[in-house]
């Protein structure tokens, strides 16, 4: 059997590899008030190169916290990036939220019967931000929802 190689989108995971801190902004929401929280991201190889794995956890001011882990991979029929994801928030995703690279920054959005959430990843000038976007329910447009904002620890 043929061992599979990583290829470009794989290599364009690897910007991301390290370990990161900074802060979380979260917009107000149905799941709270907007506030700051302070965030830690890890992002490690595995599975050969052929995957990358993140953990994330936030801390709010009174000791709440937030926390998921993620694999990152590439579909190899598609070219697309998938991630699989699940948090403590303790609903599993229905799917790999699926993107693609474009200019640097990964775009991927997860679909689910609540709405849908785009997230963005980039590395600018050694600073990783990770945006989210919702769009719930029958809204047309997406809304703010958090910016992770970390720089290499």
């Amino acid at each position: 059997m043929d061992q599979p190689h990583p290829g470009t989108a794989h290599e364009a995971l690897e910007m991301l590899v390290g370990h990161w801190l900074g802060t979380t902004e979260l917009a107000a929401s149905p799941w709270g008030p907007a506030r700051t929280a302070k965030a830690e991201v890890t992002f490690t190889r595995a599975a050969g190169g052929l995957a990358v794995v993140q953990t994330y956890r936030h801390t709010e001011p009174d000791g709440t916290h937030f926390e998921g882990h993620g694999v990152f991979t590439v579909d190899p029929d598609h070219g697309e990036t998938l991630w699989y994801f699940v948090d403590s928030m303790g609903k599993p995703p229905e799917a790999p939220a699926r993107g693609a690279w474009h200019d640097a920054k990964l775009t991927v959005e997860r679909h689910s019967d609540r709405g849908t959430a785009r997230h963005t990843f980039r590395v600018d000038n050694g600073t990783l931000i990770h945006t989210t976007e919702l769009r719930l329910g029958d809204a047309h447009d997406y809304s703010p929802f958090m910016t992770s904002v970390c720089r290499r620890a």
